[in-house]
């Protein structure tokens, strides 16, 4: 039997709640200094309805450092920014809604 999405009401495989969730999302990245100098990188504003657990286990493999998510935000250790509005495009987040504070 097939699953039905409890949002939209389409079969799993014909969902597009996450791909509508991702347009209207407004992602800031920034830098946070922590105890003793070292350096995170926090990518919050992603809602509810993304899944924020597959997102940080996809960007903690491509920049092969530690994370975690926390209160709907996710934190990486090290100094991302360069990099991170790429690997969030990739992602399937479109250009206009990711916003990078250096």
């Amino acid at each position: 039997m097939v699953d039905v999405c409890n949002q939209c009401g389409l079969p799993q495989d014909l969902c597009v709640c996450e791909t509508i969730a991702r347009e209207q999302q407004r992602i800031t990245v920034q830098i946070e200094r922590r105890k003793f100098g070292k350096k995170y990188t926090i990518v919050g504003g992603m809602g509810k309805e993304a899944n924020i657990e597959e997102i940080l286990r996809k960007l903690k493999n491509k920049f092969a450092c530690g994370g975690t998510a926390k209160t709907g935000q996710i934190e990486l250790q090290g100094d991302h920014t360069t990099r991170m509005k790429a690997a969030l495009v990739e992602l399937g987040f479109p250009v206009e809604t990711i916003d990078v504070k250096v």
